[in-house]
C-alpha cells in the first residue's frame, strides 16, 4: 500500500474527522481543527547499486482555534516524530512537525 495513505489513514484517526489535506492548493478552504502535510523529504540508503531502504520525511502542521488541543501530544507518539516549532496566525494555532515514514 501507499505509504502516505497510510499516513493520511493515521492522522484522521488521531484528528478524529476528515480534515487531513495533502498538500492544498492556496485557495483551498480548509475546515478547522485540521492537518496539513506535505513531501519534504526522501531519505535512501543503499547498497549492491540499489536503493534498500527509502524513508520519506513530511512536514506536519496541526491548525487549530484551540490553543491547548491533545492533538499536539497524540502526533508526537507517531514513530519518528518530532516537534519542530509553534507560532500564532489569524487567531489560529499552528504546532508543526517533521515525520519520517517508511516505504
Amino acid at each position: 500500500m501507499n505509504s502516505r495513505l497510510e499516513l493520511h489513514g493515521i492522522l484522521v484517526n488521531i484528528l478524529g474527522s476528515e480534515n487531513v489535506y495533502f498538500q492544498p492548493p492556496e485557495s483551498f478552504k480548509m475546515i478547522y481543527p485540521c492537518i496539513v502535510y506535505s513531501l519534504n523529504d526522501i531519505n535512501m540508503r543503499n547498497a549492491d547499486d540499489r536503493h534498500y531502504l527509502k524513508a520519506k520525511s513530511y512536514t506536519l502542521t496541526f491548525i487549530s482555534k484551540d490553543p491547548d488541543s491533545e492533538i499536539p501530544e497524540a502526533i508526537l507518539e507517531l514513530p519518528m516524530c518530532g516537534f519542530d516549532r509553534s507560532y500564532s496566525a489569524d487567531n489560529l494555532n499552528h504546532w508543526g512537525f517533521n515525520i519520517f515514514y517508511k516505504n
